[in-house]
């Protein structure tokens, strides 16, 4: 019997596969416990158009993420830092502070978790901090950081 599988499935397979089961599997484990449909037209048919509205959502998600790309390349945040003498910077700047500059001084609420800094920066100047937006979309803000 086909089935549609609802939830992964160990020993068979991914979320909205179409796979091959006996009978007795299928009525006495898969049903009852709501891990399958049985793959009837009507079923295979609300599966297609279920993937099709997800790859269009995707695609959606995809173009957005390379808007806010192009308009965030073009955008820079300042940061203060104390220093002490000889231009000796005191901390470091991690991703938390860049991500509340950029809440406060551009209105973008830039999760720190997505932004891609090797290691907190701890020099003056120009920095760009690569943000990843999406799996297939990386932007880069300007980061400057100024004596305070």
């Amino acid at each position: 019997m086909k089935v549609i599988l609802l939830q992964d499935v160990k020993s068979l397979g991914k979320k909205d596969a179409v796979v091959n089961v006996s009978d007795g599997y299928a009525r006495n484990m898969l049903f009852p416990k709501k891990l399958a449909l049985e793959a009837t037209p009507k079923n295979m048919n609300d599966l297609k158009l279920k993937k099709a509205h997800e790859d269009k959502v995707a695609q959606e998600n995809l173009e957005a993420a390379r808007v806010f790309a192009k308009e965030l390349e073009d955008k820079e945040v300042t940061v203060y830092i104390k220093t002490g003498d000889g231009g000796r910077v005191f901390g470091s700047i991690s991703t938390k502070e860049i991500a509340e500059a950029a809440k406060q001084q551009l209105g973008y609420d830039i999760d720190k978790k997505k932004m891609l800094l090797d290691a907190p920066i701890k020099v003056l100047g120009v920095t760009n901090v690569p943000v990843k937006l999406h799996t297939k979309v990386t932007a880069s803000l300007k980061v400057f950081v100024k004596e305070a």
